[in-house]
């Protein structure tokens, strides 16, 4: 579906969707718990269906009971059967990633399928774990066939490239005969989302704990527990609405839980940096462990330009170490600022749904805007406007909602090629958007 926007401001109360990150755990929780649990508030997103299928291919059942509630029939962690389970994951990095090692625990391994990128998205720190720990893996035409068991004991793995793996594995090593560690080899990235998956476990009764070097105990022996949850609001989309926000559209974000464990929950406090507001008490909120120092700001004084109505805020750095969904939101606001932008630590963003530090480049270049792409950062120049122009979305959901936000600040139409794309984690976002004030065609 190709659409284009005509510019108008935006006004108006959104409350974002439920979390999709939440709810991927909250079920996949629920099914490896021996009886019936329900989950509240989920989105049916393309990647949390392909999560549900997931889980009914191993033997879970679920059925939507109201709108936005999952009555969800958990396996105890077992499933039976000698042939190995088809595990259909869409597009879903996530579902992949969880499953592999549940697969592996509850039924010894799974053949995995997927569309788009995901069959290219790297695997590496499961496949070097495999390998020391004989567990076969074949990945041949799309296909990934895994087939073993894991066993207690130390498990080592980059901290680097994915949290998903740690995911997938915190969910599996509770069932196990015996005690784990989980051992990161380099520094561990993206910590918030590791925690929102041991808070469903927590739910569920099942323990984990942080130790010394970002070393993770899962005690052996455990049972999940049927749990009744709700999802919040998600943050990395509520991200796109304060980049609005920062753009001058009068937009009131509802919902969202302040105190949430989400880890994009720093965009708050990067939406006050980029609206030139002083941090509170100088430090970012502590989502990923102890109150880390706010990245600095201004890196050099940029002196008053022409053509502005908002005050120059300078040169803003911003990493993205814990938080690469940001990256998006935080470009569209960047390209449209009054200053300078670095959007750094931003490498993993080469492995989403597309190369995302090279499609924000050329989607913001398309509609006009001054981006630099470096191997691990981007760097943004703000205009007082875009003229617009024609965007491909590559097929990547984040660069369509950006695009859509972008054309709040250009003068003249953006086309986006592929605009469906939303569908992945935001079915109903040109529907919000038009409710909004947004201006729609269909071409």
């Amino acid at each position: 579906m190709d659409l284009q926007i005509t510019p108008k401001k935006l006004s108006g109360t959104v409350t974002p969707p439920p979390s999709k990150s939440q709810a991927h755990r909250l079920a996949i929780a629920a099914v490896l718990s021996n009886g019936i649990s329900t989950v509240r508030g989920v989105a049916m997103s393309q990647d949390v269906e392909a999560t549900l299928r997931c889980l009914t291919a191993l033997g879970g059942r679920w059925r939507e009971t109201a709108p936005g509630v999952l009555e969800i029939t958990g396996t105890g962690g077992r499933r039976t059967g000698a042939d190995l389970p088809l595990l259909d994951c869409g597009e879903s990095g996530s579902t992949l990633r969880f499953f592999i090692p549940i697969a592996l625990a509850a039924t010894g391994g799974g053949v995995f399928t997927g569309r788009g990128r995901l069959m290219e998205r790297p695997q590496g720190p499961y496949f070097d774990l495999f390998r020391e720990k004989g567990i076969f893996f074949e990945q041949k035409d799309g296909v990934l066939t895994v087939r073993g068991r894991l066993t207690p004991g130390e498990y080592r793995l980059a901290g680097n490239v994915s949290s998903q793996f740690f995911t997938g594995l915190l969910f599996a090593l509770p069932l196990l005969e015996g005690d784990s560690v989980l051992i990161p080899t380099t520094r561990l990235e993206s910590v918030g989302y590791i925690n929102m998956t041991r808070e469903a476990m927590a739910l569920a009764g099942v323990r984990t704990q942080w130790r010394e070097g970002s070393t993770l105990f899962i005690p052996g022996n455990q049972r999940y527990q049927p749990l009744e949850a709700a999802v919040e609001a998600d943050w990395s989309q509520a991200a796109f609405w304060y980049a609005a926000q920062g753009l001058g559209n009068a937009v009131t974000i509802a919902g969202l839980n302040p105190k949430s464990i989400q880890g994009d929950r720093v965009m708050a406090s990067f939406a006050e940096m980029l609206r030139g507001e002083p941090l509170h008490g100088g430090v970012t909120a502590p989502i990923w462990g102890p109150a880390s120092a706010a990245p600095a700001r201004p890196d050099r004084q940029i002196p008053a330009r022409p053509g502005w109505s908002t005050p120059c805020v300078g040169s803003v750095s911003l990493p993205l170490t814990h938080c690469p969904d940001l990256a998006p939101p935080l470009a569209a606001w960047g390209a449209l600022l009054n200053g300078d932008l670095y959007l750094k630590d931003a490498g993993r963003l080469r492995i989403k749904e597309s190369d995302r530090l090279a499609t924000i480049t050329a989607a913001l270049r398309a509609l006009g805007a001054d981006v630099t792409e470096e191997p691990e950062r981007l760097i943004i120049i703000g205009k007082p406007s875009l003229p617009g122009g024609t965007v491909d979305c590559a097929g990547d959901h984040r660069i369509a909602m950006m695009a859509a936000i972008a054309a709040t600040g250009c003068t003249g139409p953006v086309t986006l090629l592929g605009a469906e794309c939303v569908k992945k984690s935001y079915p109903d976002f040109w529907e919000v958007y038009q409710s909004l004030g947004g201006e729609i065609h269909v071409l």
